[in-house]
């Protein structure tokens, strides 16, 4: 009689990670924004990218990324890569983010951490590999204020956005011929993006404040797709070159305004819950065209020792439909390089078997705003810490994580400066879960 073995740390870990998948649940649901960026108000907000800690690591490399230490790796941002599994892959992770934003001689600090990915791979031996997964798309934060009058009567503007969309995705991987892969991510787009207009009266304590809440749920399904063509050098190296795209795929943004009235408070730090709606009304629906995406690079690589790679990176926003008072977006470039390197796979010493990763990134930003590129550039490093392998060899997992310390924006035209830290922590599983007993 034939079993199918699942080792008991991978059991444990899957707890962990259907725990956490309650946790994105909620945390999907709940539109929880990590983004404080003020440029985040345009378009569908910060654009989060399908990359895990180990990629963003390395500058965000990965068109050309299909192995990692000598062996196959989850990269969901090509995903021609599921081809070459060989083990079930889990992937689970959170997000952190630290910003400090100035403007001209002020500054203000933010911090966020909130639910990262989580994604499952399979490997079908000679049909190629499946994965499937949750990850954020984009989040919108931003804030902004302004004091006026009318004779005695004082009262403060106040704008915000908050609320994020996310990704559910099931993508498929196949190698028609030896070293050529291809493949495809469809994914469905769902959240809702709050932009917010609240008056609040400063010096009339009898006075109502007024909020006006404009909602735009977003639904849609996306196709992203790639190539990779992967070829041994000698008997010690390995290149693999890679291509990713994304459609302009057409997503729907349901509108609805609502206005509502509360008690008034001089206390900043106290919100009045709504005491009366003066107006509800639906905007009706939009149709949005996601912006058309290209994706070349290559990696190289020596075995288990080290990997080095470059992407670069073309976006076209151009279609997109922006509301009439805002810049439209235009196109954006962009350049990673990165790798990362294991100082002795054979070493006993434990830090001789970590991996390190460094990386940088320069992005031109599709925004254009008072005649100012915003322009976004970050350099990263990261670490694969790598634990104890169980289950006589077959189940071998890493800890990883990756910090991106990075520039947005600029002080001149009296725009906002964003200096920010995003920190993203991730645990990987490697598991060869059918695999069959020897003996009854």
């Amino acid at each position: 009689m034939h079993r199918n073995l699942i080792g008991s740390f991978t059991k444990i870990a899957l707890k962990f990670v259907l725990g956490l998948a309650v946790f994105a649940a909620h945390n999907g649901y709940a539109q929880q924004s990590t983004s404080h960026s003020p440029y985040s108000q345009f378009g569908l907000g910060q654009m989060r990218e399908d990359l895990l800690p180990q990629t963003r690591a390395m500058g965000g490399i990965s068109a050309g990324v299909r192995f990692l230490n000598g062996l196959p790796t989850l990269n969901i941002a090509n995903p021609a890569s599921y081809s070459g599994l060989n083990r079930t892959i889990l992937e689970a992770g959170m997000y952190g983010n630290f910003t400090q934003l100035s403007k001209n001689q002020s500054t203000d600090q933010t911090a966020d951490f909130a639910f990262g990915h989580l994604a499952i791979a399979v490997p079908l031996a000679k049909y190629g590999g499946l994965a499937f997964g949750l990850i954020p798309f984009s989040d919108v934060g931003y804030s902004s204020a302004s004091s006026q009058s009318i004779d005695t009567l004082n009262y403060q503007t106040s704008l915000s956005g908050q609320g994020g969309i996310n990704k559910a995705f099931v993508g498929y991987g196949v190698s028609p011929i030896k070293g050529l892969s291809v493949g495809a991510n469809v994914g469905f787009l769902f959240g809702n993006l709050y932009d917010i207009t609240n008056v609040r009266f400063l010096n009339q304590a009898d006075a109502y404040q007024t909020e006006r809440r404009e909602t735009r749920n977003i639904r849609g399904a996306t196709l992203d797709y790639g190539v990779q063509y992967s070829k041994a050098l000698g008997r010690k190296y390995n290149l693999t070159v890679g291509y990713s795209g994304s459609l302009n795929n057409q997503i729907t943004a349901k509108r609805d305004m609502m206005v509502t009235i509360s008690e008034n408070s001089f206390d900043d730090d106290f919100i009045a819950p709504p005491s009366d709606t003066i107006s509800s009304r639906a905007l009706g629906n939009s149709s949005l065209s996601l912006p058309l995406k290209h994706n070349i690079g290559f990696t190289l690589s020596k075995g288990y020792n080290w990997m080095v790679g470059a992407d670069f990176k073309y976006t076209d926003w151009s279609n997109f439909e922006m509301p009439q008072n805002q810049a439209r977006l235009g196109k954006s470039y962009g350049v990673a390089v990165g790798g990362q390197i294991k100082p002795d796979p054979t070493s006993v010493r434990y830090w001789n078997q970590v991996d390190y990763r460094l990386g940088f990134r320069y992005n031109k930003t599709p925004l254009v705003y008072r005649n100012q590129n915003i322009n976004d550039m970050a350099v990263t490093v990261g670490f694969g810490f790598p634990l104890p392998e169980t289950n006589f060899g077959r189940t071998f997992s890493q800890i990883n994580i990756s910090g991106e310390f990075g520039q947005q924006g600029t002080l001149n035209n009296n725009l906002v400066r964003e200096r920010y830290i995003n920190i993203n922590f991730g645990f990987t599983i490697n598991d060869s879960w059918f695999i069959r007993r020897s003996l009854d």
